[in-house]
C-alpha cells in the first residue's frame, strides 16, 4: 500500500523518446527496475512535447501488471488540462491494477503553451484549475460523491466504483511559492527538480513553515535528478549524450541545464546525491539522461549501494 514515504530511490521509466529511436521499452524498464530494487517508477505527462511522449496513465496500467512491489507514480501529472473526474476513475483504475501501489504527482505545467491550447484549456488559469481539480480527484479517488461548484470547474459526480481501497497519496510539483503552499496545503510531499542542495534546504525552512500554518505533518520531499553515469574517462561522451538528450526533451541548450544534470562516475554521482540528501532531499526520481536508459539504471543501482553505505 503506496505512502509517499515508499517513494525511496526511484527512476523515471522510458515514457518519452528524446533520442527519436522509436522504442518506449517502458514495461520493460519497469520490470527492471523493479528487479534492480528500486523503490518506484515514474513518469512524465504530456499531451505533446519535444519529444515523442506516451500517456501517462495509460502507462502506468501497463507498468501496474507488470511488476509486483515496484510503486508507480506520475512526474507530474498535468492535471489543470485534463477533465477531472475521467482523471478520477483512470488514477483509481491503475490504483486497482496495481494493488494501491500508486502515488499522484500533479503540476501546472505551461512550458508548452501549444498542448494547452490543443486541450481548449488556458495557460493563464492552470494554477486555479489545479487548485479545483487536486479538491475534485481527492474527493473522487476517497469514494466520495462530488458537487463542486467551480467556479472553473463546476463539476457534480457520483462515487466511481471501484474506489482504491488505499486512498494514493498526492505530491505536488513546481518551484514557486505556490506550488510549495498547495503541496503543504493538501499534499503529502512535495516534488523538486533544477534545484541547488541550497536551495533544497531552503525549501525544507518553507515547507515546514508552511505545515505549521496549515496545521499539517510536513511534507516529504521528493526530487528529480538528471544523471549520465560513465566509466572512468567516459566524461566527454557523457557530457555529449546529456547535451543531446537535454535538447530532445526540452529543446534546449545545455548550457541552460548542464549545472542540474549529474554526470560522472558512480563515485562522482552519488556525491552528488548526497550532496543533496544532506541538504533536505528526502526521497529521488533519477532520470536518465541516455540513450540507454536501461543500462543506466543498472549503474543507477551501483550509485544506490554507494549511497547506502555512505
Amino acid at each position: 500500500m503506496a505512502q509517499v514515504t515508499d517513494a525511496g530511490f526511484g527512476v523515471m521509466l522510458p515514457s518519452f523518446d528524446p533520442f527519436r529511436t522509436g522504442r518506449l521499452p517502458l514495461v520493460e524498464g519497469a520490470v527492471l527496475a523493479e528487479e534492480l530494487g528500486f523503490d518506484s517508477g515514474w513518469v512524465g505527462d504530456h499531451l505533446s512535447f519535444h519529444p515523442p511522449v506516451l500517456d501517462a496513465i495509460c502507462a502506468l496500467a501497463a507498468a501496474a501488471p507488470a511488476t509486483r512491489r515496484l510503486v508507480l507514480g506520475t512526474a507530474v501529472l498535468l492535471l489543470p488540462m485534463r477533465n477531472p473526474v475521467w482523471t478520477a476513475k483512470q488514477l483509481a483504475t491503475v490504483s486497482v491494477l496495481s494493488s494501491d501501489r500508486l502515488i499522484v504527482g500533479v503540476g501546472v505545467g505551461g512550458e508548452n503553451p501549444a498542448e494547452y491550447e490543443a486541450a481548449g484549456v488556458p495557460v493563464a488559469e492552470r494554477g486555479r484549475r489545479l487548485d479545483e481539480s487536486i479538491e475534485i480527484v481527492g474527493r473522487l479517488l476517497r469514494g466520495e460523491a462530488v458537487d463542486h461548484p467551480g467556479p472553473l470547474l463546476p463539476t457534480r459526480s457520483p462515487a466511481l466504483e471501484p474506489a482504491p481501497a488505499i486512498v494514493p497519496p498526492m505530491v505536488v510539483g513546481g518551484r514557486s511559492d505556490a506550488a510549495l503552499r498547495r503541496a503543504a496545503r493538501g499534499g503529502q510531499g512535495w516534488l523538486g527538480v533544477w534545484i541547488s542542495p541550497r536551495r533544497v534546504a531552503e525549501v525544507r525552512v518553507r515547507l515546514d513553515e508552511l505545515a505549521r500554518e496549515y496545521g499539517r505533518p510536513p511534507c516529504r520531499l521528493l526530487l528529480m535528478v538528471f544523471v549520465h553515469v560513465c566509466e572512468p574517462g567516459g566524461h566527454e561522451t557523457a557530457l555529449e549524450e546529456a547535451a543531446r538528450f537535454v535538447r530532445g526533451q526540452y529543446g534546449l541548450p545545455f548550457d541552460q541545464l548542464r549545472k542540474w544534470v549529474l554526470v560522472g562516475t558512480e563515485q562522482e554521482v552519488a556525491h552528488g546525491l548526497a550532496e543533496l540528501r544532506d541538504a533536505g532531499a528526502e526521497s529521488f526520481v533519477l532520470t536518465a539522461a541516455a540513450a540507454d536508459q536501461l543500462e543506466q539504471y543498472r549503474r543507477f543501482a551501483g550509485v544506490r549501494a554507494l549511497l547506502d553505505r555512505g
